[in-house]
């Protein structure tokens, strides 16, 4: 898996993003089809930066949270939160089309017939 990890307006120690590093790898405990993230925080304003994560995964489009806070390790837990819930959710629905294949094609349980004699719209009045 490739973490790419990069400032904008400024530079991270090798600390700090060795910090990040260990943060987002943890999102491969939740979806272990992850295949690329990448982090880039803005120093723009000092006092309030911001985290961009995007993660890109197997067989989907990007995954991506961002949030800006007066710290950037609350920043960073943040986003870690937004990427988990949209991890879930997505392992989740991919899971529920493997146990039900119906759905994953639009096909739906075949109804019963209709007893004879019965209007199909349902109203008893006689047909005619």
């Amino acid at each position: 898996m490739l973490i790419k990890i990069s400032a904008r307006h400024g530079s991270l120690s090798p600390e700090t993003q060795e910090r990040i590093r260990e943060k987002v790898e943890k999102l491969t405990r939740i979806f272990d089809r992850v295949m690329a993230i990448e982090v880039t925080v803005d120093l723009d304003h000092r006092d309030a930066p911001s985290v961009d994560v995007m993660v890109s995964a197997e067989h989907r489009h990007d995954f991506r949270a961002s949030y800006q806070a007066g710290e950037l390790f609350a920043a960073l837990d943040v986003v870690m939160e937004k990427l988990e819930s949209q991890l879930r959710r997505y392992k989740e629905r991919v899971q529920e089309r493997h146990r039900n294949p119906e759905l994953r094609r639009g096909e739906y349980p075949e109804l019963p017939p209709l007893p004879t004699g019965e209007n199909p719209g349902g109203s008893s009045l006689p047909a005619g």
